[in-house]
């Protein structure tokens, strides 16, 4: 049987001369280095756009505040739906267009007490929660307010607040700022994120709606 033909060594150009079986053996092993290094590249290039999406798909789907982005509502609609349960009127104050309302509803909780309240998404991006308690007493007010002390009493439009401030707490929340007043049988309180000229603002239009005497 005729011996199968074999290949010619190969001639680098180079050395003008066959390469070595040991220059073979080196160019063979440095093929397979940069090989080797090249598919680590494109997998350390593909694990890294992974993980990006990852991280997107988490921003953007997963970390949601409430679980999700609420959308606007009308909430002097959802009030004067909710107004024939209640004999005090519900507050649903004149606010600029800049405002707007995430939440609204009126349910009734500890001793029977109902509460309306609204979530109010500020001109700032910030958060000031509504509540109006009816009949409330003390121990609902203390609820409301997280069990906040008092920090001092402001006068807004002629009628007095008082001042629960805990923006200096560590993790104050939506509770970083509070007010509260009587106005008839109701309860009035406001807390949340914003600054102060934003809480007198929605403090002034919602005694204006009751139409509570100072």
């Amino acid at each position: 049987m005729a011996e199968p033909a074999q290949r010619p060594p190969r001639v680098v150009a180079e050395l003008g001369r066959p390469e070595t079986p040991a220059e073979t053996a080196a160019r063979k092993a440095e093929s397979s280095r940069v090989h080797r290094s090249s598919q680590t590249l494109r997998n350390l290039v593909v694990a890294l756009v992974a993980s990006l999406a990852i991280v997107l798909f988490i921003v953007l789907v997963v970390v949601r505040p409430d679980g999700a982005v609420r959308q606007p509502i009308d909430y002097r609609t959802v009030a004067a739906q909710s107004q024939s349960s209640v004999s005090e009127t519900l507050a649903a104050p004149d606010l600029p267009s800049t405002w707007t309302a995430n939440s609204a509803s009126l349910e009734t909780g500890a001793d029977d007490i109902k509460a309306w309240t609204v979530g109010f998404i500020t001109p700032k991006q910030q958060f000031i929660g509504l509540v109006q308690g009816i009949g409330a007493n003390s121990s609902w007010l203390s609820d409301e307010v997280k069990k906040a002390r008092a920090t001092g009493s402001t006068t807004i439009d002629g009628l007095e607040w008082t001042v629960y401030d805990r923006r200096s707490a560590a993790e104050p929340g939506n509770y970083a700022y509070s007010l509260s007043t009587v106005a008839g049988a109701s309860t009035i309180v406001l807390h949340g994120t914003a600054p102060i000229a934003e809480f007198r603002t929605l403090a002034t239009a919602v005694i204006t709606d009751l139409g509570t005497d100072r």
